[in-house]
């Protein structure tokens, strides 16, 4: 009788577990505009990818969405400097106002920029920076192709078209590296403004040539078929995971909005949770698919998805003040404890996720 195999030291994360913690992340990083909480947020993932990116092409995937994260504050702010209306008699400078007809009465351009105004702007855009950059951590961390193995076979047909769109990012930033490199070997320069003319095109079309051929090369592998499965049970794990979906997204009103109903929120996505999940289970019993070596689901994963939740659970606990701090007048944030114990807990994935074997 021979001895088991010993489990590899060195193997990837479940994706499912990588996007779990991010996703979780995100959604901790839309309930606050507290600069500190946010600023903690974008430091757990930096640090994670840092210790648990892989080595391949789409690693660099982090880098871009801090740059569009970035670059999503500025236009959030600018936004506001010129169509703004904020509250606040402390004015940082005053614009030409251009006079708009009656029936846009309500909206100005031009006009005295506030404070007060600018403070709110910068905190809606880093949210929303944020949580772009969560999504850039989820890209870099795990490969679309595994995430797409992974998913149940109750929705593997949108699973395919997810997973194109998803690889459509990694791709670019491989693509961009690609042309990058040829233009430096030719003697172009490949930094600043002037170098946008020659990478934009071929960026998006080798990222566009690069996502059709992935499912093109699906859909001849069998992925997306229907096989023999039974029309009834498609339709009832297509109902369930669809009610689900609208479910968990109706849910997220409430968990944003504080004024919404209370049964909007955690009911609500409860709810919508357990009914993806019977669709899952239903579609995976009755799917007719197998897996060919799929992902183990073992503690390290587990303690990843946990990690994620626990921050997103200790930033739901939280009082409001502490997450949303006032800008009429304008004040310093402060450091609420149990949001902080929340995110220093999430950078547990960079000890518990298994590490990667580097290229030598």
């Amino acid at each position: 009788m021979t001895a088991p195999a010993p489990r590899p030291l060195h193997r990837p994360l479940h994706p499912a577990a990588w996007w779990g913690w991010a996703t979780a992340l995100a959604v901790a990083a839309s309930r606050t505009t507290n600069p500190v909480l946010l600023a903690l947020v974008v430091s757990v993932t930096a640090y994670v990818v840092a210790a648990r990116r892989p080595d391949t092409p789409w690693s660099r995937s982090y880098v871009i969405f801090l740059r569009i994260g970035l670059f999503a504050i500025a236009v959030r702010m600018l936004l506001f400097t010129l169509l703004g209306t904020g509250p606040g008699s402390r004015v940082l400078f005053r614009l030409p106002q251009v006079p708009l007809p009656h029936w846009m009465a309500g909206v100005r351009l031009g006009g005295p920029v506030t404070l007060d105004g600018t403070l709110a702007a910068a905190y809606d855009g880093l949210r929303l920076g944020v949580v772009l950059i969560c999504v850039g951590a989820a890209n870099t961390l795990t490969s679309p192709r595994r995430l797409l193995k992974s998913l149940p076979s109750a929705v593997h047909e949108a699973g395919v078209a997810v997973t194109v769109a998803l690889s459509f990012a990694p791709q670019a930033v491989t693509a961009a590296a690609r042309i990058r490199q040829a233009r430096r070997l030719r003697g172009r320069t490949d930094r600043g403004l002037r170098s946008l003319q020659g990478l934009a095109v071929p960026v998006l079309e080798g990222a566009l040539d690069r996502s059709v051929d992935l499912a093109a090369a699906m859909d001849a592998r069998g992925f997306g078929r229907r096989g023999s499965t039974p029309t009834s049970v498609r339709r009832l794990t297509a109902g369930l995971v669809l009610f689900g979906g609208v479910a968990m997204l109706a849910s997220t009103y409430a968990l944003v909005d504080s004024t919404a109903p209370r049964i909007l929120g955690v009911p609500l996505l409860l709810l919508g949770g357990a009914s993806t999940a019977a669709g899952f289970v239903v579609g995976a019993r009755q799917g007719g698919r197998t897996r060919y070596r799929p992902d183990p689901w073992r503690a390290p994963e587990w303690l990843v998805l946990a990690a994620g939740v626990a921050a997103l659970v200790c930033v739901s606990l939280t009082g409001a003040s502490a997450l949303f701090p006032t800008t009429t007048p304008p004040e310093l944030p402060g450091v609420p404890l149990l949001p902080l114990a929340g995110l220093l807990v999430a950078t547990l994935p960079a000890w518990v996720a298994p590490p990667l074997r580097r290229a030598t």
